[in-house]
């Protein structure tokens, strides 16, 4: 499904104030006509195998292949010995994450034959993957599979992310900080 949006000077932007729930519409004259793809979602869809390649350097994503995780799944790989992550710490972690519908690598830190790690306050992140890594001990690598209402639900995330979609990540923490 395509949706285009198009004012006769620029561009129509919709958004919804977080505070009043109120929602305004405003144009852009940076371009006289938007496409915007919008997903399908992927409800009651089955999680299917890895299709993109592995990144240089980045760990296999073991998908649990059939039906979509429906609670947290966190399956250690690698037993870390360093400092434990908490829901109140800022970690540091290499992560690939793939669509579970869909196959393909969706984000990674794992980019251009180099490692780029991340660092985030837990608390911030979606709350599957902020459960799914607390525990984690630096060192240690996880297998989290997040069903969709603890993901992005039923708005998805962007263009590459399809509403209702389960995610399936590995995860490798490098370092936490209280």
């Amino acid at each position: 499904m395509v949706v285009v949006a198009s004012v006769v000077l620029g561009v129509l932007i919709r958004t919804r104030d977080k505070n009043t729930g109120t929602a305004t519409a405003t144009t852009s004259t940076v371009a006289p006509t938007s496409t915007v793809a919008t997903l399908a979602s992927v409800a009651g869809q089955p999680c299917v195998a890895m299709v993109d390649p592995l990144p240089t350097g980045a760990p296999p994503v073991d998908i649990v292949v059939g039906p979509a995780p429906t609670s947290l799944v966190v399956k250690d790989t690698k037993q870390g010995t360093g400092a434990e992550a908490t829901a109140t710490a800022t970690v540091t972690v290499n992560y690939i994450g793939v669509a579970c519908s869909t196959g393909k690598i969706f984000d990674t830190s794992y980019k251009g034959g180099t490692t780029t790690p991340v660092s985030f306050p837990v608390a911030q992140v979606i709350p599957g993957f902020g459960k799914g890594v607390t525990g984690m001990k630096v060192g240690g690598q996880r297998l989290i599979g997040i069903p969709s209402d603890q993901a992005y639900g039923a708005k998805g995330g962007g263009t590459t992310i399809a509403p209702d979609e389960a995610l399936w990540f590995v995860v490798e923490l490098t370092a936490v900080t209280p």
